[in-house]
């Protein structure tokens, strides 16, 4: 059994919670800009200051006070990523109670679970389609009092209904809660199962972000530190950037429609972003196929290889001088118009909720924006583990962050303790004992090793692990990580358990493959091109570049190419877009079985 820990560096207070970084924002710095949002009439953004944004949560919480929400009520909230969400999180703890996310996609069947698990008094909902969603269910829903709407003025609806409630009473309501009590109720997403509520504090979010923008100054305390959100709230991922932002006064920014993304980039212009993967693998593929469809197709590959290997030349000490010099040139060619891209001023990414990989690790580096990665779960408030700009290791989630250890188990799982570990699940003592042991230790699920300098590498999940009929155990995670880096890919699933060769479903992205047709002269969509034979070598040699990282009894020896998407919408994907692995097996298992007939 092997096992890491770095040391606490930083004293976490042993009382207050949440709310006091939006106080001392105000007192000690009333005028400074702490969020930035689309202005009302669409000419851009608009800056709130940090005393404005504490009488807009003040405002609120005296009308959820008002509306007789008392400490430690669960209120819901349903929304896309926007101010409001941030302004009605902060309203929620300051009126003592315990905000409860749901993703704004989710169906009437998981609403209505959420919410009657959690015992919700009160929705926040964006629009009148989830108003509706939640009206769908509400007949069975015994605890539910009130529903508000957002885009219908709840903001202004709360705040003119708390004009009775005074300072002192909302002060009162404010300071009771302590870092033992609870801030959140976040439901996991799930491959599989039911969602089950995580127990997260204030304490939680307290030693998370205290030792993380300790960690990250470089990011949080740099001057005109920026940071634009476009990943989902209701996931702890996006949600701790918005509680250290709050309490590192980084300017903040909500983007909520991704096609509209780049523009709001373009005008924000962060210093450091964060996403999961699989939006640096689209940035990626959606550059390398426009410098093909424009006939630039080998100056950008050319360049590409020269980041990778411009960054690899940095870990050994320095690169050559001949790659120095082609990186030079690229510099002002093709790497200036991909930072440009992300407003020009970025120069830090945060990456997490699954592996980036070696090689787009080392790319993004290259042109200058290093990736940070990190890992951690709902469970951990985020974050466990990170790469610090300074201690970084292309490949590996980080070391554990200060006040956090790791331990790999016999069987290679992964298991941590620290001031972020949850408090257990929600009205399910069971689910609690079975991922938490009683001195600490958390049980991750996930498979991995940790090295000689702490640095930890996931290599996959405990229960996903396939054993072939030959007796290889193979991680399916390391493959489709690969295979997924290839442009023309857009998901894809390893299987092969119990079978004597490893296979793998593909399906394609719509974008690139558009481009790609272009390109090949080809006509038609997804169906008519899945069994043309130049798309099948396309993807033949994205299954050989991913067969690299494995041994010949690990590789996959047969592919099949499906015309169908997988989405959020069609259940295959988490919000996340984490892969719901039982969810495409059950769907495809008649696929699955036609690889090995």
């Amino acid at each position: 059994m092997r096992e890491f820990s770095t040391p606490l560096t930083i004293e976490v207070p042993a009382t207050g919670n949440l709310t006091d970084d939006v106080v001392r924002n105000a007192a000690e710095a009333p005028d400074a800009v702490v969020f930035s949002r689309p202005a009302p009439d669409g000419s851009g953004w608009a800056d709130v200051t940090a005393a404005t944004f504490l009488a807009e949560v003040r405002g609120v919480a005296k009308g959820l006070v008002a509306a007789g929400i008392e400490a430690g009520d669960r209120v819901a909230l349903i929304s896309k990523t926007r101010y409001e969400w941030t302004l009605l999180d902060y309203a929620i703890w300051f009126a003592g109670a315990v905000t409860v996310p749901v993703y704004e996609t989710s169906s009437e069947e998981q609403v209505a679970w959420i919410l009657h698990d959690s015992g919700a008094r009160a929705v926040v909902a964006e629009t009148s389609a989830h108003v509706a969603r939640v009206s769908a269910v509400r007949r069975d829903l015994e605890d539910l009092v009130h529903v508000w709407s957002i885009t219908d003025n709840a903001v202004d609806v709360l705040t003119r209904l708390g004009g009775d409630v005074t300072d002192a009473e909302l002060e009162a309501r404010r300071t009771a809660a302590t870092p033992l009590d609870l801030a959140t109720l976040i439901y996991t997403s799930g491959t599989t199962g039911r969602p089950k509520g995580c127990m997260l504090t204030h304490g939680n979010f307290m030693f998370e972000l205290g030792v993380a923008v300790d960690e990250l100054e470089r990011l949080f305390e740099a001057e005109g530190a920026s940071t634009l959100l476009f990943l989902p709230l209701a996931h702890v991922f996006a949600r701790i950037i918005q509680v250290g932002a709050v309490k590192s006064r980084t300017r903040l920014g909500h983007s909520a429609d991704i096609t509209h993304l780049l523009d709001d980039l373009q005008v924000f212009r962060p210093t450091f972003i964060l996403a999961v993967p699989r939006v640096f693998e689209k940035v990626f593929n959606t550059a390398s196929q426009k410098a093909a469809a424009d006939g630039r197709g080998a100056i950008f590959d050319k360049a590409a290889e020269t980041a990778i290997a411009y960054s690899r030349g940095l870990d050994r000490g320095r690169p050559s001088l001949a790659v120095k010099a082609r990186h030079a040139v690229f510099s002002r060619l093709v790497y200036a118009k991909l930072r440009a891209a992300l407003g020009g001023e970025c120069t830090h990414a945060v990456s997490g909720g699954a592996p980036l990989g070696e090689r787009l690790g080392h790319f993004y580096r290259g042109i200058g924006l290093t990736v940070l990665e990190g890992y951690g779960l709902t469970e951990t408030t985020a974050a466990l583990t990170v790469n610090l700009p300074d201690a970084a290791k292309i490949g590996t989630v980080g070391r554990p962050l200060p006040g956090t250890a790791v331990r790999v188990a016999d069987d290679g799982e992964l298991l941590f303790r620290g001031g972020q570990v949850f408090a257990g699940y929600w009205r399910n003592e069971a689910a609690t004992a079975e991922s938490l042991e009683r001195d600490g230790w958390f049980h991750t699920g996930d498979v991995g090793e940790v090295d000689d300098e702490g640095f930890v590498r996931i290599t996959g999940r405990k229960k996903e692990i396939l054993v072939t009929a030959g007796g290889k155990n193979v991680a399916p995670a390391v493959l489709e990580d690969r295979l997924r880096a290839h442009p023309l890919v857009d998901q894809c699933i390893v299987v092969g358990d119990g079978q004597p060769f490893i296979g793998a479903l593909v399906t394609l992205d719509p974008e690139s493959l558009a481009a790609w047709a272009q390109t090949h002269g080809k006509t038609g969509g997804v169906e008519a091109l899945v069994d043309d034979p130049d798309l099948q070598a396309e993807i033949e040699a994205g299954v050989e570049e991913a067969n690299k990282a494995v041994s010949k009894a690990e590789s996959i020896r047969k592919f099949r190419v499906l015309t169908e998407e997988w989405t959020e919408e069609g259940g295959q994907l988490t919000p996340s877009l984490k892969l719901k692995r039982n969810v495409v097996m059950r769907q495809l298992r008649a696929k699955v079985d036609a690889l090995y007939s």
